[in-house]
């Protein structure tokens, strides 16, 4: 990776969240790209973009891999975790972890899809309720994000719930990112909403079965 290549990314651009898919896309070129490359395209002190790369591609045709969630909410709750890590600003992910891949092609493929995506959440991140994105109201948010992450490899076989706690923390992430509280809010809340469907539905089938 050049100097350019793993530079940060600019909070204050008009467009985080495609930067994102650009840079992911450039690190899949290769026949084949891993974790560690797309780390990489970032840097090591770049931890609110890094949070955001699983969350996006547990929303793309990869989520169909087995287990691919799984290692996505791995991924965000070891970054989450070290967010809130008092002093903490490099980076850490286990090497076991960083040597996973895929085809490039397969990648290069599913983030070409996360365009419509990243363009509508670029057109609507603004600086606004900032208390909730500074400290330290930002715990709360990097909190939510570390339980989202933990709980997405015990809902692996619950239909579209990783997708949509990979929403939330994409949500959160860039509102950390861009100093926007309401779409971090909007990412706690969705959050809430899929825990209390999961807790209607097994309530229902408790009642059901008893």
């Amino acid at each position: 990776m050049t100097a350019m290549d793993t530079a940060p990314l600019d909070p204050r651009s008009d467009h985080p969240v495609t930067d994102i898919v650009d840079r992911l896309e450039a690190s899949s070129q290769g026949a084949r790209v891993s974790v560690g490359d797309a780390i990489e395209a970032f840097g090591r002190r770049s931890f609110l973009p890094v949070l955001m790369v699983p969350a996006l591609l547990v929303l793309s045709p990869l989520s169909g891999i087995p287990l691919f969630s799984s290692l996505c909410g791995i991924t965000i709750a070891i970054i989450a975790l070290q967010m809130l890590w008092p002093g903490r600003n490099t980076l850490w992910l286990p090497s076991a972890l960083l040597q996973q891949d895929i085809r490039g092609a397969r990648a290069r493929s599913a983030l070409s899809r996360l365009y419509g995506i990243a363009r509508w959440l670029d057109e609507r991140a603004h600086e606004r309720m900032c208390w909730l994105v500074l400290r330290p109201g930002s715990h709360i948010v990097e909190v939510a994000c570390l339980v989202c992450g933990c709980t997405m490899p015990f809902l692996e076989v619950v239909p579209f719930s990783s997708s949509v706690l990979g929403a939330a923390v994409l949500l959160m992430g860039l509102g950390l990112l861009a100093r926007d509280g309401l779409l971090a809010a909007a990412g706690i809340v969705l959050m809430g909403i899929l825990a209390l469907g999961l807790y209607t539905a097994v309530s229902s089938i408790g009642a059901a079965v008893g």
